[in-house]
């Protein structure tokens, strides 16, 4: 007979799973419909890449705050409030008709999607226990938010051909709906016991501006340059930002961010890796994208159903990730992921002018999904193992920001790259076409150096003790 406890927890799973890989999913999916963004509301160059900018901005400046809200104030109630924000942002967003509506709302959507994505995860981590049923719901969701990625991109190209622009975002309403439909009777509610409602205001404020002002100032660079006043000062700031909240963390009595989390090796390790992660996730999928469409000049739609190879793959290798970290533990797993990662870029560092999906494309597709599931997953496992339940929201919170702020350096670095090589070839006589692909061949090469660092780092930093593994031994009989 089933137990109806074990089974309100996978609905649990899939109520909150479904919010996260909306977030998720928003990242990527504006990306194929800019061009048809900026004729219909006739927005400048230099402008309409705020439309991405500002979701990036709140999103990575907001979710540290996020996490530890859902800790101390109830985790449903935190992802309810998160929901509610990113649903009607959306539909704002669907229904502008000027750049600055457009904008502004994206950056409301930003920081609602800051405050669901630690509120889900830690309400999976505090739902089930550590071990082998965690690993497979830890599977589920890397599965998700591994795939998310690419199936923005599919979903953007197919909205934006056959129902216009608008609908990249009126899509996240109805699920939104729905998902809040059933957060109420499927969600429980849990929050810390610390004897304390006290809330670390000083550092909430310095910390998000800090990460907020960071995340602006990388993804600005590539455009004013790295060497500009404007990136140093605004980098300066940022550093100085985060430094007044280490200062602040370290003497508060209720911090926002207790420093001793770091003590657990594989946290901190899973926050190494996964920041690196990130880098090479989205800065991958931005490099691909542009690719595509610029030199092979693939409609949006096309580029979309092509992604489909990389986030239908991810789903399928999901299960075998999460089932060889409950029998091996996390960091044979992960060191694979990042090296089939590495060589799935070095493929692509050979992509042609006149490139099609096979033989050019499609091999390097299909493997670096099995890299996205073999890394995407235990760096998740890893970030959340032995981290007490009141401190569920924060370790949430630290390994989401990790991955997003490494997402935009990485985008910054392949951007800048990309475009240094490629003016410097343009200079020189070369045609467009040429250019373009020698400068993507160039940022390729570093995004598969930072994956061969991240099995380095995963490697040396984790240990296979540490995080709790099955055995035949220890197994249960059936």
């Amino acid at each position: 007979m089933p137990d109806p406890l074990n089974s309100r927890r996978w609905l649990t799973l899939a109520v909150v799973g479904a919010a996260f890989f909306m977030t998720v999913l928003d990242v990527a999916i504006v990306n194929v419909a800019i061009p048809s963004i900026q004729n219909d509301l006739k927005i400048k160059e230099e402008t309409v890449q705020w439309v991405i900018t500002a979701y990036a901005i709140t999103f990575g400046g907001f979710l540290l705050l996020g996490g530890r809200m859902a800790d101390l104030l109830g985790r449903r109630r935190i992802f309810v409030l998160g929901l509610i924000l990113f649903t009607v942002a959306s539909l704002v967003c669907g229904l502008a008709s000027s750049a600055g509506v457009l904008i502004a709302s994206r950056a409301a959507q930003g920081v609602g999607a800051a405050i669901i994505s630690p509120a889900a995860l830690s309400i999976v981590t505090t739902t089930f226990t550590e071990g082998a049923e965690r690993n497979k719901a830890l599977g589920i969701w890397g599965a998700l938010g591994g795939s998310g990625a690419a199936a923005g991109v599919l979903f953007g190209g197919i909205l934006t051909k056959y129902l216009g622009w608008a609908w990249i975002f009126f899509v996240n309403v109805p699920v939104g709906a729905l998902v809040f439909s059933l957060t109420w009777p499927f969600v429980p509610e849990s929050r810390a016991e610390l004897g304390h409602r006290r809330f670390d205001a000083t550092g909430a404020v310095t910390v998000t501006g800090g990460l907020a002002l960071l995340v602006y100032a990388i993804s600005k660079a590539p455009d004013v340059g790295w060497g500009s006043a404007r990136t140093i000062l605004l980098l300066l700031v940022s550093v100085a930002l985060l430094a007044v909240f280490a200062l602040v963390e370290l003497r508060t009595r209720a911090p926002l961010m207790p420093f001793r989390i770091f003590r657990l090796r594989s946290l901190a390790a899973a926050n190494v890796v996964g920041f690196l992660l990130g880098a090479v996730i989205f800065a991958n999928f931005f490099l691909l994208t542009l690719y595509v469409q610029q030199v092979l000049h693939w409609s949006a739609l096309r580029t979309g159903v092509t992604f489909l190879a990389t986030a239908g793959t991810t789903v399928v290798w999901a299960g075998v990730s999460q089932a060889l970290v409950t029998r091996f533990g996390p960091r044979p797993v992960m060191v694979t992921g990042m090296l089939v990662l590495a060589a799935s870029l070095g493929w692509y560092t050979q992509i042609p002018v006149g490139g099609h999906y096979w033989p050019d494309l499609l091999p390097a597709y299909i493997t670096f999904a099995l890299g996205l599931a073999f890394s995407f997953i235990p760096v998740s496992i890893a970030a959340l193992a032995q981290v007490e339940p009141h401190e569920a929201g924060l370790a949430s919170g630290l390994i989401n920001t990790n991955q997003q702020v490494g997402g935009a350096i990485g985008v910054a670095v392949a951007a800048t790259i990309f475009t240094s090589h490629a003016k410097t070839l343009l200079k020189t006589g070369s045609d467009q076409a040429h250019a373009f692909t020698a400068g993507y061949q160039h940022a390729f090469w570093a995004l598969a150096a930072i994956a061969l660092v991240g099995a380095v780092a995963a490697g040396v930093l984790l240990r296979r003790d540490e995080i709790r593994v099955e055995t035949p031994a220890t197994e249960p009989a059936s």
